[in-house]
């Protein structure tokens, strides 16, 4: 009867939505070595799309069809949902998407980079542009995007972390209970490998038959399901998979141990999901003195492989990327890090 109750409550849990998005440190707190943010919080968005909530979710099913990830799909029609429900509804008189025109989508811009990061405002720009570039192909509706350049994003310095900090987060969670093992396990994971927390997430662990688990401390490897489900196998280090094997070790006397998720929740709760796993990376690092976020740590292993003179083409396939985008901005990290470093090699106080 007990395990029944427990699947119970697996079910129930399963069925709870997880949020798509979760809030990072507040500016004041955020850490030296973080670029600060021009971004507040992001205020709730309108519900009602009115007469145009169809389009959308017709481009919400042509995404999911594509087998694009499900935090694709959703960044994309959040932000067409945004877009009409409040600027198109709530400043216009526009019903239709072909009234939609270029000085709309430019003013909507033009907001979001006054109240946003010059980031957030270019994904939205982009996720507004396969909207328009699929309505135009589906309907030969014009597309008002057409010529239009997205706004300029200014870099900023990669978030790595200090050497500092990288040794008050190897101390964290120094106890013995369930709870400091898992967690521990969780830090060092992320340190090494810097996966995303949705791949962290999404970690399952089959002690009895090692072809359906992802976790395999023999070889220090660990199977990951990235964006669009595409699967591939990281390494970890030996003190993380010594970490890791100290908390597989308290698992398996944990009522719900025959659970599939490999991140069980301390006394007999159900499984982390991407918003416990964020709480415990905050609170624990917090705890430590350092102020982060679940991607600081994949910001940080990006920079220290191409720092130490890893190769570019490894780090695409172990962070899971399909385009060298990402390595130019690391790669310039990397280098700024060399040169600081050659510094006191070249230039002397004789001179």
């Amino acid at each position: 009867m007990a395990r029944s109750a427990d699947l119970v409550r697996v079910q129930n849990w399963t069925k709870r939505n997880i949020p798509d998005w979760l809030p990072v440190p507040d500016r004041a707190e955020e850490n030296e070595t973080i670029a600060e943010p021009r971004c507040r919080t992001r205020r709730p968005r309108p519900a009602d799309a009115g007469p145009f909530a169809a389009d959308i979710a017709s481009f919400r099913l042509h995404l999911t069809a594509e087998n694009k990830a499900r935090t694709t799909v959703g960044i994309y029609t959040q932000a067409v949902h945004w877009f009409a429900a409040a600027y198109l509804l709530g400043e216009t008189d526009k019903t239709r998407w072909g009234q939609v025109s270029r000085r709309d989508v430019q003013r909507w811009t033009v907001r979001l980079l006054d109240g946003y990061s010059d980031a957030y405002a270019y994904q939205q720009f982009r996720s507004l542009a396969q909207f328009f570039r699929w309505l135009a192909a589906e309907d030969g509706v014009p597309d008002p995007m057409a010529g239009l350049r997205p706004p300029k994003v200014r870099e900023k310095p990669v978030p790595v972390f200090s050497s500092v900090e990288l040794s008050r987060l190897e101390r964290a969670c120094p106890g013995n209970s369930f709870e400091d093992r898992r967690d521990a396990a969780i830090i060092a994971v992320l340190l090494a490998t810097g996966i995303r927390l949705a791949e962290l997430t999404g970690l399952r662990y089959h002690p009895s038959d090692p072809y359906r688990s992802d976790v395999d401390l023999e070889a220090r490897e660990i199977k990951v399901r990235g964006k669009g489900g595409k699967g591939r196998t990281v390494r970890i280090t030996h003190e993380a998979a010594r970490r890791l094997d100290r908390y597989l070790r308290a698992r398996a006397r944990h009522p719900l141990a025959y659970f599939p998720q490999l991140w069980l929740g301390a006394n007999n709760k159900c499984p982390l999901g991407r918003a416990g796993i964020y709480q415990v990376v905050v609170r624990r690092a917090a705890e430590a003195g350092v102020k982060v976020y679940p991607h600081r740590f994949r910001h940080h292993f990006s920079h220290a492989w191409l720092d130490r003179g890893g190769a570019e083409g490894d780090l695409m396939v172990l962070n899971g990327w399909s385009s060298p985008q990402m390595l130019e901005r690391y790669g310039r990290s990397a280098r700024g890090a060399r040169a600081r470093r050659n510094y006191d090699l070249i230039m002397d106080d004789t001179l």
